[in-house]
């Protein structure tokens, strides 16, 4: 059986900068390309200045999307010149996030987690 669960993304690759702020006016345009894709719930920018590394973690709506978005970004990445690249998706455990505080970013209500949260504690 296909699962209908939302899919996680992470990116992490090198990179030498820019950081924070110097990065948000620099990456603008690459953001609201990255905010318009289809099955897009949400994106999480990383950034560790420390170790020179950069990513993302990508939350969509199913597998198709996911894997669309992947291929595209690793050539746009490539494309950029960025080496190094790593990409891993997984299936999100829809249960066991809402549990720790994730149902807004799952399309949640506080009601239904509430739900959820009784009907796990019961089963158990």
């Amino acid at each position: 059986m296909k699962s209908t669960n939302p899919i996680a993304v992470l990116f992490r690759f090198p990179f030498p900068g820019p950081w924070r702020k110097d990065l948000a006016e620099h990456a603008k345009n690459l953001a609201s390309d990255i905010a318009q894709e289809p099955g897009l719930i949400w994106k999480i920018w990383l950034e560790d200045r420390e170790s020179g590394h950069t990513g993302g973690v990508y939350l969509f709506a199913d597998a198709a999307a996911a894997q669309r978005y992947r291929e595209k970004h690793e050539r746009r990445l490539a494309a950029m010149g960025h080496t190094g690249v790593a990409a891993q998706t997984f299936e999100v455990n829809v249960e066991l996030s809402i549990l720790t505080l994730a149902s807004a970013a799952l399309g949640q209500s506080t009601a239904s987690t509430r739900d959820l949260a009784a009907s796990l504690a019961a089963e158990s």
